[in-house]
């Protein structure tokens, strides 16, 4: 599976403001390979903003329809107005990996149930529009073993179906190398099979 995720590095996020009816909503976003990974955004934005009304969030710490590590807060807004727009937003974008929170400064107009879900939802969706992504491949290990006189073409060939290897056990007959295959494309070995004339043999079944 491949999938778009947000391009920013460990402890950085991405901000943008949005102003409804003179309330702030500061949108933050991260990126989240772990739910681990989201709560240090919500820290930060807490403690950024100790005055603020109120820090609703939503992720999504997996692929796009990840059903597990996923989870929203209204954090003291009305049940429904906050945390569940934001992530449908997230979850419409086709974005895994990613955090969000909205801190809210409230400018003294009451915005009632309707205008607040779309107040979040509207600042989830402006973030989004300049947050920058990078493309996630899941990958299953594959392992295989070849002899010492193949091992350099057996790694370039590895390299170029886009299956890098990740580690290597050097035995005495030979080497077992630790592909990291994409998950969405077939295994076939046979080709390189053909180029080392038989002097493969794969050690999983998957």
């Amino acid at each position: 599976m491949r999938y778009p995720a947000p391009d920013l590095p460990e402890g950085k996020w991405q901000e943008s403001v949005t102003e409804v009816e003179r309330s702030r909503f500061i949108a933050w976003l991260c990126h989240a390979p772990s739910v681990a990974a989201f709560e240090a955004l919500l820290a930060a934005a807490r403690q950024t903003h100790p005055n603020a009304s109120h820090h609703c969030s939503a992720f999504i710490a997996g692929p796009p329809g990840e059903q597990n590590a996923i989870g929203f807060s209204d954090d003291g807004e009305p049940g429904g107005t906050a945390g569940r727009p934001m992530y449908q937003v997230l979850e419409g974008a086709g974005i895994g990996q990613v955090g969000c929170v909205v801190t809210r400064h409230f400018g003294g107009t009451k915005l009632g149930t309707g205008g607040l879900a779309r107040a979040y939802a509207q600042a989830v969706s402006q973030a989004l529009e300049g947050l920058a992504c990078r493309e996630v491949v899941e990958r299953l290990p594959v392992r295989l073993k070849v002899d010492f006189a193949g091992e350099a073409e057996a790694r370039a060939w590895l390299a170029a179906y886009d299956a890098p290897v990740d580690g290597a056990a050097y035995l005495s007959d030979g080497v077992v190398l630790t592909a990291a295959w994409p998950s969405d494309v077939e295994v076939d070995l046979q080709p390189l099979a053909t180029r080392l004339r038989g002097r493969l043999a794969r050690l999983d079944s998957r």
